[in-house]
């Protein structure tokens, strides 16, 4: 006898037709994807590369005294959040802008550091948001952008490809992600600053462009840091204050911070209380367990071992008006190789897909415990090993770009100014490469164990 199709399939097929309908309308865009059909994209708004082949240009030009105050920040408190004034001008195959007036500050954790003067600046990652002081200017169709350097990343291509893979598999909730140069005018003085990465920003314009997909544009969108397990309803939470890393940290309006509270609070409590039958009811209500499940083939895939179920870090969430949780991949920089003696790892490529992370952090562990929902997490990892994570397949379109961008890498800055196929320096697997044929080619390495499941 057939199981009648659960409450979650039937939802999906009406969604999955109003998703056509969308498309018919030219608001959500149906592609295909490793052999696959998407069930909806939004359409890209950040290229990996423009198709003309070119590198896009961002050019920001700052007063002395400006970038001075900027600074002066800095060495007051290195993780302020301070915006300043500046004027970007961006270009591409297709058109140029400039937006007068912007804001510009300091972004990244670890890897935060002094930006420098004229003639001995640094890479740093940036924060660019268009409205800042003018209310309603967009770059892309964005109010807000981050501009990221190739930290840690001789490769120049590892957090491009996992946002690239991302989007091929169908996992509408990662961000955009491309290649761009830029340069930093700073009262007259120009500065090369060489090949960065193009970043759309996870804030309410990401979730605009997603609402249709989310279901709506009026929910929580929620930031987790280092100990973000799910496992404490008491953990500490806070609304965006620039002051305060809360463990998890409301980006969304603040002046709904109680409510979104509760709302947490009362789904960590139930992750953990609820059990069995009872347990997959309510997550199969209240989650997008495919869609998860599918971010974390990929997640594992590359190797993201600094991530929620390993060290409890580094990715956001999202609770549509109904109260269903979406969870949001991010920050992708250390991987494809880049291992480390961290959680329950000590290497990424041949760790065990099923045990990636502690067993006592609930959402995965819970979710893998329903027979249908590990199958269809096993299917969608050997589907990748089949697909766009192939060996081959990856290293052609890594070669590709780097063969765009190599003749822009040599900068003002005199910093990472090669290209190389090695993984970070600090990692614990210096051995590994993504474009060398081998044993110690990881996307191989990763092939075997995910098809051996």
């Amino acid at each position: 006898m057939k199981k009648p199709l659960s409450l979650y399939l039937v939802k999906r097929v009406v969604f999955i037709l109003l998703l056509v309908l969308a498309a018919s309308c030219g608001k959500i865009e149906l592609i295909p994807d490793g052999g696959n059909t998407t069930l909806g994209m939004p359409e890209r708004i950040i290229p990996v590369l423009p198709e003309d082949g070119s590198v896009p240009e961002v050019r920001i030009t700052v007063k002395e005294k400006d970038w001075q105050a900027l600074l002066d920040a800095f060495n007051k408190e290195n993780r302020t959040q301070n915006y300043i004034p500046v004027d970007i001008t961006y270009k591409d195959g297709k058109q140029t802008k400039t937006v007068n007036g912007a804001g510009l500050r300091l972004k990244g954790n670890t890897s935060r550091r002094y930006p420098g003067k004229p003639g001995e600046m640094h890479h740093v990652h940036f924060g660019l948001h268009l409205s800042e002081y003018t209310q309603g200017q967009e770059l892309l169709g964005q109010s807000r952008l981050d501009l990221k350097w190739f930290k840690d990343d001789p490769a120049y291509c590892r957090e491009v490809y996992c946002y690239d893979l991302f989007q091929r598999y169908g996992v509408w909730t990662a961000i955009n992600a491309g290649y761009a140069r830029l340069w930093i005018t700073i009262g007259g003085k120009e500065t090369y600053m060489g090949v960065y990465e193009l970043m759309e920003h996870i804030r309410g314009d990401y979730v605009k462009r997603r609402a249709s997909l989310f279901g709506g544009r009026q929910g929580h969108l929620w930031k987790a840091r280092y100990g973000a397990d799910f496992k404490d309803a008491n953990a500490w939470m806070g609304a965006d204050d620039n002051k305060n890393d809360y463990t998890y940290e409301l980006k969304s309006d603040a002046a709904d911070f109680e409510n979104a509270r509760a709302q947490l609070k009362d789904f960590i409590s139930k992750l953990n209380s609820l059990n069995g039958k009872e347990f997959y009811t309510w997550a199969e209500e209240n989650i997008d367990v495919p869609l998860l499940l599918k971010t974390y083939a990929v997640n594992v895939a590359v190797g993201m071992w600094d991530d929620y179920w390993n060290n409890s870090n580094n990715y956001y969430f999202y609770f549509n008006p109904e109260g269903k949780f979406f969870f949001i991949p991010y920050d992708y920089d250390n991987t494809l190789g880049t291992s480390s003696q961290c959680g329950v790892q000590n290497d990424s490529g041949r760790q065990d897909p099923l045990k990636w992370g502690h067993q006592s952090y609930p959402l995965l562990n819970k979710i893998l415990g329903n027979p249908e929902w590990k199958a269809y997490y096993i299917s969608c990892l050997k589907e990748l090993c089949d697909g766009d994570f192939d060996a081959e397949e990856s290293a052609k379109r890594i070669k590709q770009w780097q063969e765009v961008i190599s003749p822009y890498v040599s900068n003002d800055t005199g910093e990472d100014m090669e290209i190389k196929d090695r993984p970070a320096g600090w990692g614990n697997h210096s051995e590994y490469r993504i474009l060398e044929k081998g044993s110690n080619n990881f996307f191989k390495v990763k092939a075997e164990v995910m098809a051996g499941l």
